[in-house]
């Protein structure tokens, strides 16, 4: 009597993201070891991610530099301004870059601070005289203290616009005093009801220095890069008092914090971090949002030498973590924690994306050496980039005994004509088995989606359903596939995985 064959049939694969922490041998099958270019989308499949759609034409403003920052300035007669900070200027607009630097001034760094304050756009850097933008009188230095551009308390690198005022700190003398404006007045923090406190006997753990603020829920958050400081009653700062105080978790990087509705998430030495699950911790958080790509990400920040950026997109459902030095993004999923308390996670590797923004519309921006793009299509600049998934280790049911595979049966919606490389291994060797197949053009199709067992109408989708032979045996199979993204999504439904079961090894 023949052999029966035994499957494993891997429904939305990489469902859960990708785990680089736990062994391949004890993950559950529907994490993946790698999931490249790749988001969750909103049908629990893992599927190409879009892309970048440069706008700018003119970036002669911008020479051979990156975009460091974007920011979206809206006022009360809705009129739009798109700034950015590169090559030493302020720069405005997007299909054309135009240096607004105020005439006579210079400036000798890029990494600022930008917020919008009743009716207007301010900007902080360190060492420099802060500037004010409306769109009545333009782009301007201002002074704050006795029209004195000669005095650095308030040449700071941090602010923060909350509760009628604007809040700032890191200056370069003292990086623990906050100061804060007058009512609805971002230019005077002298006189009027603007005043100061310092932190430095605040801090739990001893010294620490201010990092980024944060408004959440009607508290005043300070990080240091080590320790957190709440305030409640941040609405009359010179009566605030301390709700509470954290040791051992702080955020290393003030472009990372990001306000996500009912949570703060930012960036600490040992991952990506939720104010909300800290405060509950407290000093031994036993719960990490990057729980599952928690030794590589933090392998990552001990080599980087520039600053992280950050997005967080509630249209997407996703927080994107940008390291410029690793040219990679961190691409953690919003919709739900999983059993760890992590976020599902995959990874965006080999982009050239060096800072975020989101607009009022929800458009993320993305800022390049090439200008100002668009989260959008499926290509980067007009290059394409490679969707990539590769199974944890396969045993079925038992890692000692010998698999001999016989088949893979994948399920791919999308692709529109795309090559896709199928790929087994045995015994997590890195010589790969191959098998080649293209998908078809787009037609209308229905399929059920596992997620939410719903069937969904995919109109224009392609669904391709490819029955593959395979070769080779080993006590432990991984699977996989990649392919070129150029022009439309691709998405993977399910894999079949079908073995002989042979003697113990």
């Amino acid at each position: 009597m023949a052999q029966q064959l035994q499957s494993i049939n891997l429904v939305a694969p990489a469902f859960q993201g990708i785990n680089t922490e736990d062994s391949p041998l004890a993950q559950d099958t529907s994490f993946a070891e790698v999931a490249d270019n790749a988001i969750i989308d909103r049908q629990g499949r893992l599927a190409s991610r879009q892309g970048n759609s440069v706008i700018t034409t003119n970036k002669t403003a911008l020479g051979t530099d990156h975009i460091h920052n974007i920011h979206e300035f809206y006022d009360s007669a809705g009129n739009e301004t798109i700034f950015s900070t590169g090559n030493n200027k302020i720069l405005s607009g997007t299909t054309t870059l135009t240096d607004v630097t105020p005439g006579s001034y210079t400036i000798t760094a890029n990494d600022w601070k930008i917020v919008n304050f009743n009716d207007k756009a301010y900007f902080f850097q360190r060492g420099f005289d802060p500037l004010v933008h409306d769109n009545a009188n333009g782009l301007r230095t201002f002074s704050v203290v006795n029209s004195s551009s000669t005095n650095a308390t308030f040449k700071c690198n941090e602010v923060l616009a909350a509760f009628g005022r604007l809040f700032i700190a890191g200056n370069a003398t003292n990086d623990t005093i906050i100061y804060w404006s007058d009512l609805l007045d971002g230019t005077k923090f002298t006189g009027g009801s603007s005043g100061s406190i310092d932190v430095a006997k605040a801090w739990p753990n001893g010294a620490d220095k201010i990092v980024a603020l944060a408004a959440h829920n009607d508290l005043l958050v300070v990080f240091g890069e080590h320790s957190i400081i709440v305030y409640s009653g941040a609405s009359s700062p010179a009566s605030m008092a301390i709700n509470d105080t954290i040791s051992g978790v702080g955020c290393i990087d003030r472009k990372t914090v990001q306000n996500i509705g009912t949570d703060l998430l930012f960036l600490s030495d040992d991952g990506l971090r939720s104010l909300g699950r800290v405060i509950q911790e407290k000093s031994l958080p036993i719960t990490d949002a990057s729980r599952n790509v928690k030794q590589d990400l933090i392998a990552k920040l001990k080599t980087k030498t520039s600053p992280a950026t950050s997005v967080y997109s509630p249209e997407n459902y996703f927080y994107l973590l940008g390291l410029p030095d690793s040219s990679l993004i961190y691409c953690f999923d919003l919709r739900g924690r999983l059993e760890n308390g992590a976020f599902r996670v995959t990874k965006w590797p080999s982009v050239d994306f060096k800072s975020f923004a989101r607009d009022r519309n929800g458009d993320v921006y993305i800022g390049t050496v090439d200008g100002i793009g668009k989260y959008d299509g499926f290509d980067d600049n007009n290059s394409s980039y490679i969707f990539r998934y590769t199974s944890p280790g396969l045993t079925f049911g038992d890692p000692s005994k010998l698999k001999l595979l016989k088949k893979i049966r994948p399920t791919i919606i999308g692709g529109n004509n795309a090559d896709i490389i199928l790929s087994w291994t045995y015994d997590f060797s890195i010589q790969a088995n191959t098998s080649r197949f293209r998908v078809g053009s787009a037609t209308p199709g229905f399929y059920g989606v596992s997620e939410y067992t719903a069937v969904e109408f995919s109109l224009g989708d392609l669904i391709s359903r490819k029955s593959l032979n395979c070769t080779g045996n080993g006590s432990v199979v991984t699977v996989g596939l990649q392919t070129e993204v150029n022009g439309s999504v691709i998405s993977l439904q399910e894999m079949n995985v079908l073995a002989l079961i042979g003697k113990t090894v």
